[in-house]
């Protein structure tokens, strides 16, 4: 809501100090009184817009004056231009704002970016990519991060969009990066799938003890139901169903939730899979420390082939 010159909003602390020389006022009227210097210090922009000849009072009709000082409109609401002034302030008068809301990162950036504020736009970021707002916001992230062209941040969330399925759903900020940045990032995705797959070809990744074996650690039958020499169903089946998540997430989640699917089947919980049988009386005693071990093992692996994955991608 707009507020008429004569009556201002005024903006919370610091930015109503009684020696400031300046007042930047927002498209919805809150007066912020601020020091030229710290504006200047961050940003060629304003330190051209300040050295700038100011005429006097008298001489100049068309610049508000207020309390000797002069009113300086922009078009940033007040919300946007706490937060980017805040980021601009030495930490002894302002600590850098949390923002969370995708919206306002935006909104931010984009001021940044206006007033050649580049310094700050790490430090923006900085309070959107927390590992919780990453795990549930991956893709938005990535978004963000491509328009305010962060090649760290880029390559963090694009790792963190490995949870989500190969083709993702529509997502608000999508159209906030181009086809090249969408394309580079599912070509990602499809690569760390593939390094994962090969996985599967060559299990001696797989410590001999954490295998269950006829004979040894296991007394299943087989899908015939005869003794062998090879690994019980319910092994191939975990294994088979985790390789299969892992082409569309290849993640550390797909290996978990797998891991607690198997657990259910041995323990007769729920529906058993389909090509399993639920394992033998051995396998159910000793199969859920192995598995938990497996987790740590399948979790490292998995991080160490799509750790050598690149994200082809260059502002």
């Amino acid at each position: 809501m707009s507020h008429p010159p004569n009556s201002p909003t005024f903006a919370l602390p610091p930015f109503d100090h009684v020696k400031a020389d300046v007042i930047l006022r927002s498209s919805d009227g809150v007066d912020f009184r601020v020091f030229r210097l710290f504006l200047s210090l961050a940003s060629p922009f304003f330190e051209t817009l300040f050295d700038l000849p100011q005429p006097s009072e008298e001489a100049n009709v068309d610049m508000e004056i207020q309390d000797g000082l002069p009113v300086i409109p922009v078009s940033e609401g007040g919300k946007t231009l706490d937060s980017l002034l805040r980021f601009c302030y030495p930490c002894t008068l302002a600590e850098d704002p949390v923002i969370e809301d995708f919206r306002e990162i935006i909104n931010v950036l984009d001021a940044a970016k206006k007033y050649s504020l580049d310094a700050i736009q790490p430090a923006v970021c900085k309070s959107l990519f927390t590992p919780k707002i990453l795990r549930a916001n991956s893709l938005r992230c990535f978004a963000i991060a491509c328009r305010a062209r962060l090649q760290e941040q880029c390559i963090l969330a694009a790792k963190c969009t490995l949870r989500e399925p190969l083709v993702p759903g529509w997502f608000k900020e999508i159209e906030l990066v181009t086809s090249t940045e969408l394309l580079s990032l599912l070509t990602y995705h499809r690569k760390c799938s593939d390094a994962v797959q090969t996985l599967k070809d060559d299990l001696s990744w797989i410590p001999a003890e954490l295998k269950p074996r006829y004979g040894s650690s296991c007394e299943c039958p087989d899908g015939e139901f005869k003794k062998s020499s090879g690994t019980p169903d319910w092994w191939k089946s975990f294994l088979f169903s985790t390789f299969l998540d892992l082409l569309d997430k290849p993640c550390a989640e797909s290996i978990q939730s797998n891991i607690e699917k198997v657990k259910r089947t041995l323990r007769n919980e729920g529906t058993p899979w389909a090509v399993s049988p639920r394992g033998c009386k051995l396998c159910r005693e000793v199969a859920p420390d192995r598995l938990r071990e497996l987790t740590i093992v399948f979790a490292n692996k998995l991080e160490e082939v799509t750790s050598k994955v690149k994200l082809s991608l260059k502002f």
